[in-house]
Order: structure tokens, then sequence, then C-alpha cells
């Protein structure tokens, strides 16, 4: 596991950490967000999209659960599971989006990942918190 701290001073420090991210994901890449409300999550995601040149409109699916979008390099499946619980999240067979079983293999993002109770094998989690006088923190670790 490798772990890194990147200072984000405001919300385009945050974007532009999604784009730069976005750039260089490859298909089967999954992000474990978490964080409290208000802590960049759907603004990094949004990030992401731009640096994955997908064009539409990113949204939090906070009421869908899951947004799909197929417009960039690669597919972008954005996940939020904020609105419900471990079980429930189990129920949903989050897997198949990470081993392409039933969709084409992307780039999988979710928000609320402390409500997964099993995990890929391999992932990048950005532990996002906020400051009032540093701004926003990521911090980055990579199991592999």
């Amino acid at each position: 596991m490798s772990e890194r701290i990147v200072s984000l001073p405001d919300a385009n420090a945050t974007h532009i950490l999604g784009m730069d991210l976005g750039k260089s994901l490859t298909a089967g890449s999954v992000l474990l967000l978490t964080g409290e409300l208000g802590s960049g999550k759907t603004t990094l995601v949004q990030g992401l999209a731009q640096g994955m040149n997908i064009v539409d409109s990113i949204v939090s699916p906070t009421f869908t659960i899951i947004n799909e979008y197929f417009s960039g390099r690669l597919p972008l499946y954005h996940l939020d599971l904020y609105r419900l619980t471990s079980a429930e999240v189990d129920d949903i067979q989050l897997e198949s989006y990470w081993l392409g079983l039933e969709t084409e293999l992307g780039v999988v993002a979710i928000e609320w990942a402390e409500r997964l109770s099993y995990l890929p094998a391999n992932y990048l989690r950005l532990e996002l918190t906020y400051d009032r006088v540093d701004g926003r923190i990521a911090k980055i670790s990579t199991i592999s």
C-alpha cells in the first residue's frame, strides 16, 4: 500500500485532482471516496469526468444511486451509497461494475464507500477532509 497527502486549498484544486486522475486511470479502476458532506467527493468526480473527456453534466446520484456515463474515453460509473445501509449495498452486487460482468469495464467512482462490506482486489481510496484553515485535504491510498 502506498499513501500520499494532497493539499486542496479550494474546490478548483479538488476538481483539478479529479481531472488529473481522469486522464490517467484505466479500465477497471475503482475509486473509493470517503469524507463528510461538503468535503468535495462530487467535485472530484466532476473533474474525473472532465479528465476522461465526458461531456455530460455530472451530478451526484444520491437518489438514483448509480449514474452511468458513456461519452468519454472510458465509461464512468458514479455511485453514491449515502442513502443505503451496508446490507442494501450488498444486495445490489456492485462487483459487477468493477469486474465488467454486466457492463463494459470502465472507471468506478463510489461516494460514501465506507458503506461497502466487500472491496475490490485493487482500488484507489481518497479520503477527503475539510479544515477551515487549510481547506480540503486528500489522503490517497493505493491498494493492489
